[in-house]
């Protein structure tokens, strides 16, 4: 997959996706490309062009309603979860960088702040000597 700036990214993609994309690539995809241009484009819209940035935001819109989540989801909303999760987890932050296709790891080290904060939170709560 191609990312900003034209740069190479490679793109984790767990079991239920792959699923979820394979049907897609074999039942959605062929109808919506009938009725296009033939763009080389994975994902496309009604009329089978490519996905625009403004209509992917509202597939992730209508996911997060029909998930019932209340709270304003974003892109980059993801993207902070996904790298914020993946340092909780224990992830090297270098790895994590390469995966955000992040060109100086100073960038990915702010996603280290909230692991912090979090680590800060959950001692101030459960150790007897913290307050």
């Amino acid at each position: 997959m191609r990312g900003k700036g034209g740069k190479q990214r490679l793109v984790p993609v767990g079991r239920p996706a792959v699923h979820a994309l394979d049907a897609y690539l074999v039942r959605g995809r062929p109808d919506l490309a009938r009725r296009g241009r033939g763009t080389a484009a994975i994902f496309l819209n009604a009329r089978g062009g490519r996905l625009s940035r403004q209509s992917a935001w509202q597939v992730l819109q209508d996911a997060a309603e029909c998930a019932g989540i209340t709270a304003g989801v974003s892109p980059h909303m993801l993207r902070h979860s996904f790298a914020t999760h993946l340092l909780e987890g224990g992830a090297d932050v270098r790895v994590v960088q390469e995966l955000l296709g992040h060109a100086s790891v100073t960038t990915t080290q702010i996603y280290t702040l909230v692991t912090v904060h979090a680590l800060r939170e959950v001692w101030a709560g459960a150790h007897p000597r913290a307050t």
